[in-house]
């Protein structure tokens, strides 16, 4: 987005430096990123970052408002509530298309949000990668709100734990070596010193749990969860039957509360009036012209990864729907062919994270990653068989 540095890293950019920088960046967990990595980072405008952020704040003052709970209170699936939600999320990540306006302009349109967890910790890894295989320019960061590696690690480090012992505080997830962002999980464990446990592994004694290392039971006093809750449901019997448990009145803290995923959502978009957020309308309370449903996006409200979305709408697809209340109509944003690559060019979503420090009142720009994509889907999973699209990160002109 800034020309001179597109054009001085396409210049400079050759496939053995990309081919050295994958060697790089899998070198201390070797075959552990299982997505595609993209050849190039973001290069972002002040302007333009100034946009995402703005649009940012003015989402969470929605979300800190006195009225959120109230209403969000339906978002939380009756199966799927967990006892102790805590006063706020800890973290949130917004995700942001880089898109054309109607006069060709760019601009930031959200796409999505989540009060949950993201890469928070590999993305730190893939920056210092990123640097020394390729020319970044000095005056570019993918850290905000003046954070630099220690101090961004310092603060999370300071929200996962919140002073209790390491041995107690545990990532938790649905079998962890079978997740694609199983790096993220490696380089948490290197950078706070938690255990990574699986769901399965977890021992219940009165409403106390426990997990096990080198023959020691220890108890889990705080949780830094990675579990979409939505996977439990498609699992084995015998795993789902573990899940159970998580939904018990347990004698332990979360980070972030799980709720947090259902009220800070896709569900929590038909409330937010922004330029920079496309009209969001729940199923079961759209009035829309079948006509113009070429218009809008169709997605469910309790989905992950882009699974269940209906790029192009047709009456018959929603007819098909039993459930309207889960799902919403999102008006199409137009992404813009911004990043200049050796063939065609490519699009691309910046997801900028939320921290949510103890005792302040509202969260703060931490760091960011970014996706690169030449389909119609933003996401690694949607781009096998392209080149320079993947994972990637945004660098803010500072």
């Amino acid at each position: 987005m800034i020309a001179t540095a597109r054009e001085n890293f396409n210049e400079s950019y050759t496939k053995e430096k990309y081919d050295a920088f994958l060697k790089t960046i899998n070198s201390k967990y070797s075959d552990a990123i299982e997505f595609r990595l993209a050849e190039t980072p973001i290069f972002i405008d002040k302007d333009f970052k100034e946009k995402m952020l703005s649009t940012c704040e003015s989402i969470i003052d929605v979300i800190t408002s006195v009225k959120f709970k109230d209403m969000t209170e339906k978002s939380v699936p009756e199966n799927r509530i967990v006892p102790h939600e805590n006063e706020h999320t800890n973290f949130i990540a917004f995700d942001f298309g880089i898109c054309n306006n109607e006069k060709k302009e760019l601009e930031p349109q959200l796409v999505e949000m989540q009060g949950f967890a993201s890469l928070f910790a590999f993305e730190v890894w893939h920056d210092e990668k990123f640097r020394t295989s390729f020319e970044i320019p000095e005056h570019f960061s993918p850290y905000l709100n003046g954070l630099n590696k220690e101090s961004y690690l310092k603060l999370l480090r300071e929200i996962i734990l919140d002073k209790s012992p390491i041995e107690n505080v545990v990532l938790l997830e649905l079998l962890p070596e079978e997740q694609k962002t199983k790096i993220d999980f490696y380089f948490t464990k290197e950078y706070t010193g938690i255990e990574v446990v699986c769901l399965t592994e977890l021992i219940k004694e009165r409403n106390q749990i426990f997990y096990i290392r080198e023959g020691k039971k220890i108890q889990i006093k705080r949780i830094f969860n990675r579990i979409v809750f939505d996977e439990l449901s498609h699992q084995p019997p015998e795993i789902q039957e573990k899940g159970k448990i998580l939904f018990e009145n347990l004698d332990v803290e979360w980070v972030p509360h799980p709720n947090w995923f259902y009220r800070i959502s896709k569900y929590t978009l038909p409330f937010i009036k922004h330029a920079y957020v496309p009209e969001t309308i729940f199923l079961n309370d759209a009035k829309i012209d079948p006509s113009t449903l070429e218009d809008y996006v169709l997605k469910p409200l309790f989905s992950f990864a882009g699974q269940g979305v209906v790029i192009d709408v047709t009456p018959k697809d929603i007819a098909a729907i039993q459930d309207p209340q889960n799902w919403i109509l999102q008006r199409k944003v137009t992404y813009a062919d911004v990043i200049k690559t050796p063939n065609e060019p490519a699009k691309a979503e910046i997801r900028i994270f939320y921290f949510w420090p103890k005792g302040a009142k509202r969260p703060i720009p931490t760091f960011n990653l970014a996706r690169i994509s030449k389909g119609k889907m933003i996401g690694v999973r949607y781009n096998a068989d392209k080149d320079w699209v993947g994972g990637s990160i945004a660098y803010f002109e500072q």
